[in-house]
């Protein structure tokens, strides 16, 4: 399909109110909780989960984060006692992470502000069928986007000349 100037309006108008409700949301975040919003995710997939217990890369999968970016968030979270991270049971080489009562305060505490933003801020100019039209779209895209076959950056080739990839003199 080629896109129309109303396919690229679309996209743009997505991609900014996205961002700009990202910045709300993360602000609100930390102002009343010090959390990210990757770390509000974690807490909040954590709270939702059988057992309140993930492996560390179906987390990762889930909040859409990188497993390197992820590690970090969590070792900040288990630092501040929110999570904890142990082997687990089922496969030596994964982690598991759970979420603390120290953790599922801190997701009480911030969450009735987080959805009062988002009432507010995207609910707030849309009607019943607004919103459900929405949804019907935005989970359509999600689910054209996670079936997609990952695709990686091709590898970089080394510069002709030298052999740590730098051209020779």
């Amino acid at each position: 399909m080629e896109p129309t100037p109303r396919h690229i309006a679309a996209y743009f108008a997505l991609m900014e109110a996205g961002a700009l409700l990202q910045q709300l949301v993360e602000k609100q975040l930390r102002d009343e909780g010090n959390l990210s919003y990757i770390q509000f995710r974690v807490l909040a997939q954590l709270a939702e989960a059988p057992d309140q217990s993930v492996r560390m890369t179906d987390l990762a999968d889930g909040v859409v984060y990188s497993r390197s970016g992820l590690t970090y968030q969590a070792d900040r979270l288990e630092q501040n006692g929110l999570i904890v991270r142990t082997p687990s049971p089922d496969d030596e080489r994964s982690v598991t992470v759970t979420i603390t009562e120290a953790g599922r305060e801190a997701l009480a505490h911030v969450l009735p502000g987080h959805i009062d933003l988002v009432a507010r801020e995207l609910f707030g100019p849309l009607s019943e069928e607004d919103v459900t039209a929405m949804a019907d779209v935005l989970t359509r895209v999600r689910d054209n986007l996670r079936n997609a076959p990952r695709r990686r950056a091709p590898r970089r080739r080394p510069a002709a000349g030298g052999d740590d990839g730098r051209p020779s003199r």
